[in-house]
């Protein structure tokens, strides 16, 4: 079974081993974290290294996940993603067994699929995206890079997920429109509109 590394050890860190657990495809070779966390043990992983440390990381075990999570700003997670890729990293999709991704919906790389979301046909997934446990990405809808869709979101048919946005847990689209890129969806916000670039809509 191949390793993989994972950078980030915070409280999305933990979900994500559980689905590489569930999974099965990968073994957790260690998690990468800030220095003062070094040696501790999440899950059962231990924390082995640090940001510093990844170009030796990545030449040892090539495959990475950040596991960072994403509320506000997307911007920790693509520095990682692109350091990790300038090293020869691979970021390979992970998929949850207990999620449905359609053959028919594309996923690029270093996206992970948390228990019981649901990615439909048709639909596009870009880089780094979180969608997560029991999201909805309905048929054609675009989730453009860095994107994290948050616990029971629904992105309806042919709504277009501008890069870098985080749609909050319960947050609802309307289908084909567009959220513009950087933009924060908060939980239980109901999108009916199309929404320009770093748009901050809440649910009051």
């Amino acid at each position: 079974m191949h390793k993989i590394i994972l950078i980030g050890g915070g409280g999305h860190c933990k979900s994500c081993v559980d689905v590489i657990e569930q999974a099965g495809t990968f073994q957790i070779a260690g998690i990468v974290d800030v220095p003062e966390k070094l040696h501790q043990k999440i899950l059962g992983y231990e924390i082995i290294a640090t940001d510093d440390d990844l170009p030796d990381l990545v030449k040892e075990h090539k495959n990475c996940l950040v596991t960072l999570g994403q509320i506000k700003s997307p911007e920790k997670r693509i520095r990682l993603f692109e350091k990790v890729k300038k090293l020869g990293g691979r970021l390979p999709v992970i998929i949850s067994p207990l999620a449905y991704v359609s053959r028919h919906a594309r996923l690029e790389e270093g996206t992970i699929v948390m228990h019981y979301a649901l990615v439909n046909a048709g639909a596009k997934i870009g880089e780094n995206c979180i969608i997560n446990t029991r999201a909805l990405i309905e048929h054609d809808a675009v989730i453009e890079d860095h994107c994290h869709i948050a616990t029971d979101a629904v992105i309806n048919g042919g709504v277009k997920v501008g890069r870098g946005t985080f749609f909050g847990s319960n947050a609802v689209t309307r289908e084909y429109i567009e959220i513009g890129e950087n933009s924060i969806i908060g939980c239980g916000a109901k999108i009916i509109k199309n929404a320009p670039p770093n748009s901050s809509i809440f649910h009051l």
